[in-house]
């Protein structure tokens, strides 16, 4: 105990350690944080993640649009008569298809009274028949021969000799990847068609036989024209078309014996149609 103050020193200073810096035993450091302690006012805690406010990403770039294809790549006239070149094509389509449906259906109220207009739509080029499909399928080859008077280009008259016209389409057909249907048998279904719509003297029978006889003819002119019949420059006048017919040789096998030499059919003449 001192004799100035009459209090003990027992070697603990005033900070509360022991001399020599140690801390006193049982008491805590001074300079260490008190944990009961509230933080200071300027001390600002850590963000946390999952109370951060969002962010909001910048916008993406937008990506350039593809070309347009199609109609949409025209300019509006040019939609305008493609669109109409459209419908057009699709009410054909369908009117084509409703006359062909009536014409080989059964017959009803409606191709009753159509029947007229059918005909004159499916006659010649879109004529229907089951003779594929016939117990007795023909046999015998036709062919459509045809010859025409007419005027040289220096107006002298001229008669041709007989063009046989289906013998010409088959030499053009020869050898060809993908034959054209339509040109192996545009005439003989024409003379298919005349002679059913007619008699063995020529008469007409029934409202297609005027139709039918054009149409061969019609035929018959643009051939012969293709054929060069009566020179450069030359005009077809008239035209005489006839059928010949030769039997199709039997099998060895079947003891059938050929009939006869060929036959003709040989029509009148009748003025030339282009």
């Amino acid at each position: 105990m001192s004799a100035d103050d009459g209090t003990a020193d027992d070697g603990i200073g005033d900070d509360g350690t022991e001399a020599g810096g140690t801390p006193a035993a049982g008491g805590q450091d001074p300079r260490a944080p008190d944990p009961t302690r509230a933080p200071a006012p300027d001390a600002t805690p850590a963000p946390d993640a999952a109370s951060a406010p969002d962010v909001t990403p910048a916008p993406d770039t937008p990506l350039p649009s593809a070309p347009a294809t199609g109609l949409a790549a025209l300019s509006l006239p040019f939609r305008v008569v493609g669109a109409l070149a459209l419908a057009a094509v699709l009410v054909l389509t369908g009117l084509h298809l409703s006359f062909l449906f009536l014409h080989v259906a059964p017959a009803n109220t409606v191709s009753t009274r159509q029947a007229k207009a059918v005909n004159a739509w499916i006659y010649p080029e879109f004529e229907q028949n089951w003779k594929l499909f016939a117990p007795n399928p023909i046999q015998q080859n036709t062919t459509v021969q045809a010859r025409a008077t007419g005027l040289h280009a220096d107006g002298t008259s001229f008669l041709t000799g007989w063009y046989d016209l289906s013998a010409r389409d088959g030499a053009a057909l020869h050898g060809e990847p993908l034959p054209s249907h339509t040109r192996q048998n545009v005439l003989r279904r024409a003379w298919d068609l005349y002679a059913s719509s007619h008699d063995d003297d020529g008469r007409p029978v029934g409202t297609r036989g005027e139709l039918s006889a054009a149409y061969l003819t019609r035929l018959a002119t643009q051939r012969l024209e293709r054929a060069g019949a009566g020179g450069r420059g030359a005009e077809l006048t008239r035209i005489r078309v006839r059928a010949r017919f030769t039997p199709v040789p039997p099998p060895p096998w079947s003891g059938e014996k050929l009939a006869g030499h060929p036959a003709y059919r040989t029509l009148d003449w009748a003025e030339a149609h282009r």
